[in-house]
């Protein structure tokens, strides 16, 4: 979770808003309350010690339902780099797959994940493209775009349909999923979507609404550099550029740049380790081979203990209980 270098300064009110921590500090007594017989055994210290590394480390969203992996702006960033680190496989491998496939990955993360954020994130794309298959690459930043600014995107969405209606550009924005559903309707049906609207006056509706907006946007600074670069805009050509904007990608600070996508040392490390010791695996019944195996693994580090540093607290008995076992022997 990144910190503010001027949290010092700020009033205590304006901490609490800006970090969310009674947010966090709900949700981990519900999640206590909840699993208190499972939980309350480790002790309530170290319950809720976990709880708040994990939230710092970004694994806390892992499995968990929607509406709280969107909760809070380090919420949905810690989901997008997740989702990164776990299929970034694909992306080299290099393979295409269909708006189906990425909703059936995301709902391996997220159960109740809704496919119609998929469907949006295609959108953005596949404006200018006749397949509806999407590289792992473009699908992904412009996921990022569509998931972490969601209440932005909205509310822009209305601005340009009333501007492409000839409304008063400066009416009070107030999206609904009626008028984003109807936007979508009219970039379908119009037959050059690229004409858009004129980007002075969409540049002013967008600055207009970011200095009442009470949501995460892009900075002001990347979308003035993009709508001043042409005279007409389309809203989904604005949003592509949005997602490939290096500057909004390291505000949000969720995904590495595009030409360090696909690398991950950290990952690449685990790989080769797992991959190590499923080949070192013992496959014969020599007792010597298999004592030789069991003594190398005593060594190892705990495997739970490796994996809960990246994934949500799994507190379970029988964890507990192993490293109990292995103590006394």
């Amino acid at each position: 979770m990144k910190m503010n270098t001027d949290r010092f300064s700020l009033t205590v009110d304006e901490y609490l808003a800006e970090t969310n921590v009674l947010f966090y500090l709900n949700d981990a007594v519900t999640q206590l309350l909840e699993h208190k017989e499972e939980y309350t055994q480790f002790g309530v210290v170290r319950y809720f010690a976990e709880y708040f590394t994990s939230v710092k480390n970004g694994n806390h969203v892992l499995f968990r339902e929607f509406s709280y992996i969107k909760a809070t702006p380090h919420n949905r960033e810690s989901f997008i780099h997740i989702f990164w680190k776990c299929f970034r496989q694909i992306g080299k491998n290099g393979d295409l797959l269909a708006m189906s496939e990425y909703s059936s990955l995301l709902q391996l993360l997220c159960p109740d994940f809704p496919t119609e954020m998929v469907q949006n994130t295609a959108r953005i794309v596949l404006i200018d493209d006749a397949t509806d298959c999407l590289s792992f690459s473009d699908f992904i930043y412009s996921f990022q775009i569509q998931f972490y600014y969601e209440e932005f995107v909205e509310s822009v969405s209305v601005i340009y349909q009333d501007l492409l209606s000839g409304k008063n550009p400066n009416t009070v924005i107030v999206p609904t999923s009626t008028s984003v559903e109807q936007l979508s309707g009219a970039a379908n049906e119009e037959p050059d979507v690229q004409e858009g609207v004129d980007s002075s006056i969409f540049c002013e509706c967008i600055e207009g609404l970011c200095e009442r907006f009470k949501h995460k946007f892009p900075s002001i600074v990347a979308i003035k550099e993009i709508l001043e670069s042409s005279q007409r805009v389309s809203f989904y050509s604005f949003l592509m550029t949005l997602a490939k904007h290096e500057g909004v990608n390291q505000d949000i600070s969720a995904l590495p740049n595009k030409s360090d996508l696909l690398i991950d040392p950290e990952m690449d490390q685990e790989l080769e380790r797992l991959i190590a010791q499923v080949a070192i695996s013992p496959t014969s019944n020599n007792s010597s081979s298999s004592a030789a195996g069991q003594k190398e693994t005593s060594k190892k580090a705990s495997p739970r203990k490796s994996l809960h540093q990246r994934k949500r607290i799994e507190m379970e008995s029988d964890g507990s209980t192993e490293e109990t076992d292995s103590s006394e022997n």
